[in-house]
């Protein structure tokens, strides 16, 4: 039985480096089939997983000789991280690694909506040409609302700064003379000022029971109805059912997300056929390169632990 089970997609190089110290598992299908799972982690020593592998409950109960958990990003809301500090098991995430995917996947999602111009491939191929239909905003001199200000956002505000918007940042966590924000050329507002006055709203907060439906339908109701709302953070954050509605009835200029209360989606939900909705699936902060960084990182510190 393998030291170290990989359980979701990881960088070859460094599956490779662990391979090399460890009995390695490593089958990025391994979280797609429960019961195998269960009799693999039972003699594991390291545990690695992206966001989908639950490790809680009836993992942690099989897994009784784990020292270690990596994972393979920042998020830790599928980890029960009380149940491992409890019995000495470490968790390690990838904090920091791919933060820039992440910043970038945010500009390209304002950026594209607010131009409106990049949905009409199928019409323009087939001879029209909806110039005036397709006339779109400038990202130049508007403003960018943050909703919390950590390490991600951060690099969001400082790309933003490039196009001149104006930041407003909340986070609850933060004083308004916090050096980070006057680095950043951001303004820590209020949450319910920082929806009303924003022309992009990007969401940069961990999913607790004070976040969840965090964005509902009474504040997309106090947004104006050109603004975007992207998130990158967690799903479960946004209220998708009430975002759906806002975006059919034009409350809501147009949205971007990349995770989900449910992951996958079950197929057939509110948010089939919406218009001026970008979905994608949990990639925000999984580019090449970061894959690199994180999957690095993440066999380094399972390294170390184990050692």
């Amino acid at each position: 039985m393998a030291d170290v089970v990989i359980t979701e997609f990881m960088d070859d190089a460094a599956v490779a480096e662990l391979a090399a110290r460890f009995d390695t598992l490593y089958d990025p299908k391994l979280v797609d089939q429960p019961e195998r799972l269960l009799r693999e982690v039972a003699n594991a020593r390291a545990v690695i997983v992206r966001n989908r592998t639950q490790v809680r409950g009836s993992l942690l109960l099989a897994a009784e000789r784990l020292v270690a958990v990596g994972r393979l990003g920042v998020g830790l809301d599928n980890i029960d991280v009380a149940a491992c500090t409890a019995r000495g098991v470490g968790v390690f995430p990838a904090t920091g690694a791919n933060d820039v995917s992440v910043a970038e996947y945010v500009m390209v999602g304002a950026l594209m909506l607010l131009r409106g111009a990049y949905f009409a491939t199928a019409e323009v191929a087939d001879g029209t040409w909806p110039r005036t239909r397709l006339m779109g905003r400038e990202c130049f001199q508007r403003t960018l609302g943050l909703v919390g200000f950590g390490a991600i956002a951060r690099h969001v505000a400082r790309r933003a700064q490039a196009f001149d918007m104006t930041i407003l940042a909340y986070d609850p966590f933060l004083s308004p003379d916090d050096p980070a924000l006057a680095a950043h050329g951001a303004q820590l507002v209020g949450l319910e000022a920082l929806l009303a006055a924003s022309d992009v709203v990007s969401l940069h907060v961990p999913l607790t029971e004070a976040t969840t439906h965090l964005i509902n339908a009474e504040r997309l109701a106090t947004m104006k109805s050109t603004t975007i709302l992207i998130n990158a953070a967690r799903g479960g954050v946004v209220d998708e059912a009430a975002l759906a509605d806002a975006l059919r009835a034009k409350r809501l200029g147009g949205a971007m997300l990349d995770v989900f209360a449910t992951e996958p989606l079950p197929g057939g939900g509110p948010l089939v056929g919406v218009p001026n909705l970008i979905l994608t699936p949990h990639i925000a902060g999984v580019t090449e390169e970061s894959n690199v960084r994180v999957s690095t990182m993440i066999a380094a510190k399972i390294a170390e632990a184990l050692a």
